[in-house]
């Protein structure tokens, strides 16, 4: 079948999956893209510099001396100011530094927003989106909207008694937006698929499952990595401070405490857990490659690539450039399991 030429629905309808698709797959670059920015907002220190929500003033800048004045003096009230940034001796102009990157995440995130809305009404209008597929764009239409929300919620917790944000509410919205990224590469290759003739969606196997669920481990340590600065603890790989099992490690509280708390520990665990979910990978690939070579190649690639750019981080003392295309990579790699799992998933 020519995948060009638009489907027709028996009311009369034309559907045209693969154009849903290539817009799927666009707005999946748009979250790529933000979860970069994301990744530099972090390492920069930039999330907690701008105090306020303000969703549609928001959208510009500061516009006059007096505006960025005003901005400087409600970031000057903050923990993070008080107790680091003054005593550094911050000046407007490193404030508007990390101010940059922080309204720089947001305006991505109401970019992706209205990418996604406005097509989504247009398909809609125009009954061009394909019988079952109408609960999945709303349901990613909803992950999105909550992606604001759940960054609010993230920056409010470094905005009263400590100094930066809780890592359990970034783990969560950088594995949302992660998430977000897998379920539109999912729905494009579905659409995809139906293009071609094939009606059946791709189902979830138990190896993509059991993969996946390795994989999110690694991904939320990751993320908890950076949440705690574990990341600085040591540039010794693969030992850590001249031994394999970390000096330093606080038991006081209870293994549950450390096991979700302590910068150690949690690094020990991500740096390890990487070769649990290389091998996972690894069987995934060796799945995925008689069916299509190409996305065995681009799983090997990304998590190959992770790998010597995590190491490569650690070693070089967080390197603001390793450290974000770590973070680059993670997502790609992300985009590439959804794209094994769903060859997988759609072979008969």
């Amino acid at each position: 079948m020519n995948m060009d030429r638009p489907l027709t629905a028996p009311q009369g309808a034309t559907i045209r999956p693969v154009a849903i698709a290539n817009w799927l797959m666009a707005v999946a670059g748009l979250v790529f893209l933000m979860v970069v920015v994301g990744g530099i907002t972090r390492l920069t220190e930039s999330g907690l510099s701008i105090t306020r929500w303000d969703l549609v003033t928001g959208t510009l800048p500061p516009m006059s001396e007096a505006a960025w004045e005003e901005q400087f003096a409600l970031y000057r009230q903050t923990p993070e100011y008080i107790e680091i940034n003054g005593p550094a001796g911050m000046t407007l102009s490193s404030y508007k530094f990390i101010y940059f990157w922080e309204w720089f995440h947001r305006l991505l995130g109401r970019l992706v927003g209205l990418a996604f809305a406005v097509p989504l009404a247009w398909f809609w209008i125009r009954k061009a989106i394909p019988k079952g597929y109408k609960p999945r764009l709303l349901a990613l239409l909803a992950l999105g909207a909550s992606q604001g929300a759940l960054g609010w919620f993230m920056v409010q917790s470094g905005l009263v008694d400590r100094t930066d944000v809780s890592h359990f509410r970034l783990s969560a919205h950088l594995l949302t937006a992660l998430f977000i990224l897998a379920g539109l590469v999912w729905t494009a290759l579905d659409l995809r698929q139906l293009a071609k003739g094939d009606t059946v969606p791709a189902r979830l196997t138990g190896l993509s499952i059991g993969v996946s669920l390795i994989l999110f481990v690694q991904l939320l340590l990751g993320a908890w990595v950076a949440g705690l600065d574990a990341g600085y603890i040591t540039t010794e790989w693969p030992l850590m401070n001249d031994a394999i099992w970390p000096a330093g490690i606080d038991w006081a509280m209870g293994p549950l405490y450390a096991l979700t708390h302590d910068p150690f520990l949690i690094h020990w665990l991500h740096r390890w857990w990487a070769w649990v979910a290389v091998a996972a990978l690894i069987v995934l690939a060796r799945r995925v490659k008689p069916l299509d070579r190409r996305a065995s190649i681009a799983i090997h690639s990304a998590f190959g690539i992770q790998i010597l750019l995590g190491i490569a981080t650690v070693m070089s003392g967080m390197n603001i450039v390793l450290a974000a295309s770590h973070q680059a990579v993670g997502a790609l790699l992300v985009g590439a399991v959804a794209w094994g799992a769903h060859i997988v998933g759609t072979a008969r």
